[in-house]
């Protein structure tokens, strides 16, 4: 009976070990991964990423003691933050970025860039004499309205300026009323336009702060950010260029790379008189963020360094250093 006893407890005991394994297996199983499915998340339970591009950035500090250019406002384009700034609302020459207002007009004011213009003879006589700066065309010679377009920005072309004048408002004259007009619609307090090329003219002037208004404007046009932001263009074929040829951006022909720590410069338009000194206003990606850089008066010419764009190189390095900090 004793046996009987002792055996039964032996079987039960592990019959119940037995239960236990099963157990702890059937457990194991359903702890196991699964296959991720789409349908295992509930939307509730999303937590989007922000977007780091559109949240403001924090103070940058930005050593101005080693610029080259007086005149200087860099703006955070994202959050339109004002960074820095140094004597951004006194009164500068801005010279050939007069031609950012040229363009913008020119673009909103030309329904079909395809068409073709013709280059009167009467447009050049005051260049030459001038000296102006001038992109390539020939007088007479028939141009699609964009191959003119990107000769105003690109090489900084006098005689596309005054050709899209005449083909819109009659005359640089009206064309110029247009500007002024534009302006003020801006909110460019301290601007006064007398020409369309920036050649000088006392009564032509702006402020580094004013241009920074008109390029943040003009960039909200998709055909104006695509040619600023172009290193080089090649036009299509024409009376007086069969076989086209190539025009190079005034800022990026100097420059042996447009890569600043954390991104790249995306654009620029140089700007040039004995009066104005060499000016700035340029477009640059760093780390996420879209920046606005407007300079001013720096000491040169072309044929010297180019002081407004180095300031620029220096100005987005810092921003890449301190933001990567």
């Amino acid at each position: 009976m004793i046996k009987l006893y002792g055996l039964f407890f032996i079987a039960t005991t592990l019959l119940l070990f037995l239960l236990v394994l099963v157990i702890k297996d059937f457990r194991s199983m359903n702890n196991e991964e699964r296959p991720f499915k789409i349908s295992d998340i509930r939307t509730k339970d999303l937590v989007l990423p922000d977007k780091g591009s559109d949240k403001p950035i924090p103070d940058i500090p930005v050593d101005l003691d080693h610029l080259n250019s007086p005149n200087v406002i860099l703006v955070d384009l994202n959050s339109e933050k004002v960074l820095v700034e140094q004597d951004s609302s006194e009164r500068i020459y801005p010279a050939s970025l007069t031609k950012i207002m040229t363009a913008i007009l020119a673009i909103e004011n030309t329904p079909d860039l395809e068409k073709t213009l013709i280059f009167s003879s009467d447009l050049f006589q005051d260049l030459y004499s001038q000296n102006a700066s001038l992109a390539g065309f020939q007088p007479g010679e028939k141009v699609k309205y964009k191959d003119a377009l990107y000769g105003i920005l690109l090489p900084s072309g006098a005689e596309c300026c005054l050709a899209f004048a005449d083909s819109i408002a009659g005359s640089e004259t009206a064309f110029v009323e247009m500007m002024n007009k534009k302006a003020a619609e801006l909110g460019m307090k301290n601007t006064h336009f007398r020409n369309t090329t920036g050649l000088h003219d006392d009564d032509h002037y702006s402020t580094v702060e004013d241009i920074y208004i008109l390029l943040r404007y003009a960039l909200k046009n998709e055909v104006f950010r695509t040619v600023f932001t172009s290193s080089r263009y090649s036009t299509t074929p024409s009376n007086s260029h069969p076989g086209g040829f190539t025009f190079h951006s005034t800022m990026f022909k100097y420059m042996d790379s447009a890569e600043v720590t954390g991104g790249e410069i995306l654009g620029g338009k140089t700007g040039y008189t004995g009066q104005a000194g060499l000016c700035l206003a340029s477009l640059a990606s760093v780390n996420g963020h879209e920046y606005i850089l407007v300079t001013a008066n720096a000491d040169g010419t072309h044929q010297t360094k180019q002081l407004h764009i180095m300031d620029a190189v220096n100005i987005y390095n810092q921003i890449g250093v301190a933001v990567s900090n």
